[in-house]
């Protein structure tokens, strides 16, 4: 198979709350008429992005089971691409990694594994930018720990997008581009709020070169070990009926005002009050918001909100969140005189 029959994939990369299922929400429901698989990737052990995802058409493959791609779970995506080849035609493959992920390797998957090799081409590596956020991470980009894990996204990236740039000023875009520039010398780079960008820019770009990636690295290909910050976790948890809106705010903001340095993302569906509506739940260090999302129909109303930071306390977090269950009126109940 030539390349230009081969199945086009980008990979979407990024640290945790850049804005990468925001940028997968904007690209399903644009007017492209192609046909998308889209591949999600979670870090921890309840599932929460697929139902972030706008529903569309597109066939979406979820892997949650703990692990991110460039670790164990690749073999996961190796089977994920297999059938989808062997399913009706897509135009394109979409891979939202984990925001614990390291490109690298999954990049790699696309040169390593035969099958894979003879019918995707990797299109390109996209990775987003928090700008209000990454220059902190930046800083902290010692040993393997989240600052390092933020640069080898950066310096893996084929076309960068700078996100939020909506909550920053524009000097301090300037100056957050230079300092890419030198991790990524090559890369283009994008700004945007909300990863409301041209898709031109980010897909079919055939910004990959394998060549150039082997002339920079020569053992690329070979086989990497590749480790997480260890004191950085996922904690979720599971709701059962709807929470009290006030009490979740007001938990949240002592929360994020306590640990918020600390609190990488957190992520959820929650059900709010008697309101007919799921809520989204979205947060990164210090800032979160609540927003209406799909009615709930005759849908039980659970939810679940997903944690991913550092030194995290389950327990806490669990009666935390359990505190704020919407109080259930008394029923009075008469009987027989």
């Amino acid at each position: 198979m030539n390349s230009s029959e081969k199945i086009p994939v980008t990979v979407l990369t990024g640290f945790l709350g850049a804005g990468k299922t925001t940028l997968v929400n904007h690209i399903l429901t644009a007017q492209h008429g192609q046909r998308i698989a889209v591949v999600e990737n979670e870090f921890g052990d309840i599932p929460i992005d697929s139902d972030l995802v706008v529903n569309s058409d597109e066939e979406i493959f979820e892997m949650s089971n703990g692990c991110c791609l460039c670790c164990t779970a690749r073999t996961d995506l190796i089977d994920i691409l297999g059938s989808l080849r062997r399913r009706d035609r897509v135009d394109r493959v979409l891979i939202e990694t984990s925001g614990m992920a390291d490109p690298n390797p999954v990049a790699q998957t696309f040169f390593v594994d035969d099958d894979v090799a003879a019918h995707y081409a990797l299109d390109a590596i996209v990775t987003l930018v928090d700008a209000k956020h990454v220059t902190d991470h930046l800083d902290a980009a010692t040993g393997d720990g989240v600052g390092h894990q933020v640069v080898d996204q950066i310096a893996f990236a084929d076309r960068i997008v700078v996100n939020k740039v909506d909550l920053v000023d524009e000097e301090h875009v300037r100056a957050l581009e230079t300092r890419l520039r030198g991790i990524n010398a090559t890369a283009g780079i994008i700004t945007s709020s909300h990863a409301d960008v041209d898709l031109a820019a980010v897909l079919g770009i055939g910004a990959f070169d394998l060549s150039h990636t082997m002339a920079v690295d020569p053992g690329w290909l070979d086989e990497r070990d590749h480790r997480h910050d260890p004191g950085v976790a996922s904690v979720g948890v599971e709701l059962h009926g709807a929470l009290d809106r006030a009490a979740l705010e007001k938990w949240l903001g002592e929360l994020v005002e306590r640990r918020g340095g600390d609190l990488y993302r957190l992520k959820g569906i929650v059900a709010l009050d008697d309101h007919p509506r799921r809520f989204v739940l979205q947060g990164v260090h210090r800032m979160f918001e609540l927003r209406p999302a799909s009615s709930w129909g005759r849908e039980p109303r659970t939810g679940k909100v997903v944690f991913i930071g550092r030194d995290l306390d389950r327990d806490e977090l669990t009666a935390g969140l359990l505190g704020c269950r919407r109080a259930v009126p008394a029923t009075s109940v008469r009987g027989d005189a």
